[in-house]
């Protein structure tokens, strides 16, 4: 494992667990795609849902809530290698770029979740930490929802 890969895998890794189980939630809790525009740091990170309407602070305290609870169950994340025919029942493939191998690296969070992906991850969600939405808002024009959060290490 070279620098940038050890990099990766400690301090990236955890953030994009983190942004594939609130994908995950979001789709289950709206219906609504995965996010269409995500942008992951190391310190915070966002990413943009299109929604018809603003979600209540309630329903925002809620997807906190939830991504935690699936944190807290310690689900194994795992790496497969399938086809495009194979994977079109288990993953979204609309956001594949048009120059994608016929092969696809499937990510899966216990049963939670599964989507094609090439980032660094952790091996359990037990190493994600506690995340945090630190705030939202929503563009009434472009019905889009930004979520930004970040992870709090666990002590």
């Amino acid at each position: 494992m070279d620098g940038k890969e050890k990099f990766q895998s400690m301090f990236i890794a955890p953030m994009h667990t983190a942004e594939h189980l609130l994908n995950a939630t979001m789709v289950k809790t709206f219906g609504c795609p995965r996010s269409r525009n995500a942008h992951i740091e190391r310190k915070k990170s966002k990413c943009d849902y299109i929604l018809s309407s603003c979600p209540t602070a309630e329903q925002i305290q809620s997807i906190e809530n939830k991504v935690n609870e699936v944190i807290s169950l310690n689900l194994p994340v795992t790496i497969e290698f399938m086809t495009h025919e194979q994977a079109k029942d288990i993953v979204d493939l609309s956001k594949l770029p048009a120059d994608a191998s016929e092969t696809l690296r499937i990510i899966r969070i216990g049963d939670y979740d599964a989507c094609a992906c090439i980032g660094s991850h952790v091996s359990n969600t037990a190493e994600v930490g506690t995340f945090k939405i630190i705030s939202y808002d929503y563009d009434e024009e472009r019905q889009t929802l930004r979520l930004r959060f970040k992870l709090i290490e666990k002590k």
